[in-house]
């Protein structure tokens, strides 16, 4: 985990699948071999979760599969 005063020194970008309405948004860090940092935009002082890279990626696919479906 990235702890909160970290946070503020990692270069952030927000999710291509977030929502632009201020609802559902993460944001990832690149420049971290091995891992991905994300965090929730909407807390952006908080801490970030850690994935390892293989992690994230076996997610984002199926997140592009559409294999998880929002609640409701």
């Amino acid at each position: 985990m990235i702890a909160a005063g970290e946070s503020a020194l990692v270069a952030w970008r927000k999710s291509s699948y977030s929502s632009g309405d201020g609802g559902d948004c993460i944001e990832v860090a690149d420049g971290f071999p091995g891992a991905v940092p994300v965090r929730d935009s909407k807390d952006p002082h908080g801490p970030a979760l850690v994935f390892r890279a293989e992690a994230w990626a076996a997610f984002v696919s199926e997140v592009k599969a559409g294999g998880f479906h929002r609640a409701e």
